[in-house]
């Protein structure tokens, strides 16, 4: 037993005609969610970062050199509106993280690009953020991560066909 299940036991002593069931799943996703969300914020403060600065600096680093994306392409990558990109790009470039550059191919545009600081940052809390997942992950089983990741994908896949649909 755990504490979702005492949850789900009140609401079918006091609710006995509703059907709960789907409640556990969720209630679980949404506690593990909580404290892997707590556990990464932990390191990523380490660093300086937020997620949310993570999320706008981690796609830099994946693109490859020149480490540069258009706003656009940056947004792509992220569920955020055109103005909370903008704040966080705003609070990097403070923090001397990013500088926004024209764009050499459209004039009328800007691309986003990483600095050396920017760089040797999220590069040191990407390989922290790794461990830090794999230490997370590590109390499942090689067999039940091995399990959980398809039908993740799946519900995953499932719940964005919802939302475009």
């Amino acid at each position: 037993m755990d504490a979702v299940d005492e949850i789900l036991k009140q609401w079918n002593h006091h609710r006995p005609d509703l059907d709960v069931e789907a409640m556990g799943p969720i209630g679980r996703l949404g506690r593990i969610v909580h404290y892997l969300t707590r556990e990464m914020d932990k390191n990523l403060a380490q660093f300086g970062l937020t997620a949310a600065s993570f999320d706008v600096l981690a796609p830099l680093r994946r693109s490859g050199p020149p480490y540069r994306l258009s706003p656009g392409d940056l947004l792509a990558t992220m569920m955020v509106t055109s103005g909370t990109l903008t704040n966080r790009i705003d609070q990097l470039e403070k923090a001397g993280l990013v500088v926004r550059l024209p764009n050499p191919d459209d004039r009328r545009s800007l691309l986003i690009s990483l600095t050396e600081a920017g760089f040797a940052t999220i590069d040191a809390a990407v390989t922290a953020h790794v461990e830090t997942q794999k230490r997370l992950i590590s109390i499942l089983s090689p067999e039940e991560q091995a399990a959980l990741d398809p039908l993740l994908r799946s519900f995953l896949a499932g719940i964005a066909a919802r939302e475009l649909g």
